[in-house]
């Protein structure tokens, strides 16, 4: 009768089965074991993060097409700065993304863009000034998500 159904097979057999494609639309299975989940943890922790990340990129896009009393423009600043601001523009918001879906990539690129800016803060401070307080944040951050991370991987499903 319908050309993508099997032939032979009562529709009523056919009951979707999760796949692990939509791992991440599902926040947790339900479990007879109580306490603490480190899977829920991790999901949490990635929402979380995903929030914040998503404001700091849009405060670089705010940068980029002038919100507020920024001087001098955008424009005006040199190449170096510019090319940094696009970068966090564009990575920040694509990581928080992959955060928010609970995704391997996500959590990668996340650690990509703390790392990026740890290191250019190192190195051109000029162009990205990190204060010490938010480069301890910035490193107790990625501590606590490999820490998650790791405990989460330990549970049996």
């Amino acid at each position: 009768m319908w050309p993508f159904r099997r032939r032979g097979a009562p529709a009523e057999d056919r009951s979707p089965e999760p796949s692990p494609a939509d791992a991440a639309l599902r926040l947790s299975e339900p479990s007879s074991k109580a306490g603490l989940r480190w899977q829920t943890v991790l999901t949490w922790f990635m929402r979380l993060m995903a929030l914040l990340w998503i404001a700091k990129g849009l405060s670089f896009w705010a940068v980029i097409v002038g919100a507020g009393d920024v001087a001098p423009p955008f424009q005006d600043r040199s190449l170096g700065f510019q090319a940094t601001v696009v970068y966090f523009a564009v990575i920040d918001p694509i990581a928080a993304v992959g955060l928010w879906l609970t995704a391997t990539w996500g959590g990668v690129l996340w650690l990509l863009a703390v790392m990026s800016h740890l290191i250019l803060a190192l190195f051109f401070p000029g162009v990205v000034p990190v204060s010490l307080t938010l480069a301890v944040a910035y490193c107790a951050l990625m501590v606590t998500y490999l820490l998650i991370s790791y405990l989460a991987s330990g549970e049996d499903g």
